[in-house]
């Protein structure tokens, strides 16, 4: 029995929540071969689409605004649930006596983190920059170019530095439960005179996953993903697909900069925090078609310390 920590990518759901049900049975077909092994299973999810999706709502519809905290936490539960239903049903097709539950989790960030003074996460939909401009004059947010494909609202992306619900987490794993948590990376919370407060912000799904699985001592942490394998030189003739990176190469990899923001680059520096608290440990960086090959080393992409 292993004790493995997976964090799912963006092409785990959807971006409506009819698109979410159908690939939250499919994310759940893939990971019942990794329960009904035995292994002890904690997942956690992006949650980009969603938050942004949720925010819009209620600010567009005739209702008090939803502060972004309270967004983020709604959509931990709905996704949760999907993920919850879609997993609960496959363990009952394959008589598999477990439970699945969702935690609604806080991560505590600092409010001195550098990303509060420059935000850089885009959130929501795509405007034109005469939308933009106008959004940016009437509900004071910081609207920036994404990509080519239009404008965003972004908002800072601090580190994680604790998990308040860590020690239910572990006492639900214990007790054989398989946890959804830290969706989205988790809900943003300061400490202020001795209580936590929610703040605007989004914190990175990888650095968040990275923090709970070196918590829990996980021996496996999943990072997956759409791509099947890391590589340096991607996208060039000379593009090299790594089956196994040691800890040192994968530094000097991410120090020439073969992994670009926002894509590849936070997805090794979260596997070289977790082996930084767990060098027993191994991450590894996979499609979610091939979880299972991955776990014995036939698919994906493996850091170790």
């Amino acid at each position: 029995m292993k004790r493995i920590l997976i964090a799912l990518g963006g092409n785990a759901l959807g971006n409506t929540p009819e698109e979410q049900l159908l690939l939250a049975d499919k994310t759940a077909k893939a990971l019942i071969p990794l329960v009904s092994e035995g292994n002890e299973l904690i997942i956690t999810h992006g949650n980009g689409p969603q938050v942004g999706m949720i925010n819009l709502a209620f600010e567009s519809a005739s209702v008090p605004k939803m502060p972004f905290p309270e967004c983020n936490a709604l959509s931990e539960g709905y996704i949760g649930y999907h993920l919850q239903n879609a997993l609960g049903n496959e363990l009952k097709k394959y008589h598999l006596k477990k439970e699945v539950v969702t935690i609604i989790t806080q991560v505590e960030v600092n409010p001195d983190d550098p990303a509060f003074f420059n935000p850089t996460k885009p959130i929501g939909s795509f405007y034109s920059e005469q939308e933009a401009k106008l959004i940016e004059k009437e509900r004071g947010y910081l609207m920036r170019e994404d990509s080519g494909r239009g404008y965003r609202r972004v908002i800072a992306s601090p580190k994680p530095i604790n998990i308040l619900e860590a020690e239910s987490i572990k006492t639900l794993v214990e007790a054989g439960q398989i946890v959804i948590a830290c969706g989205g990376g988790g809900i943003p919370v300061v400490k202020k005179e001795g209580r936590f407060y929610g703040i605007d912000a989004v914190i990175d799904k990888d650095y968040a996953s990275s923090l709970l699985a070196g918590i829990l001592q996980a021996d496996y942490f999943f990072i997956l993903t759409a791509v099947d394998k890391v590589a340096i030189n991607f996208g060039q003739e000379d593009q090299r697909n790594l089956d196994i990176i040691n800890f040192e190469d994968a530094k000097k990899y991410l120090q020439e900069g073969h992994f670009k923001k926002g894509s590849m680059l936070p997805k090794v520096e979260a596997a070289l925090s977790f082996l930084e608290v767990n060098p027993k440990g191994v991450a590894v960086i996979a499609s979610l078609e091939k979880a299972t090959e991955a776990l014995i080393g036939e698919a994906g992409t493996r850091i170790i310390k």
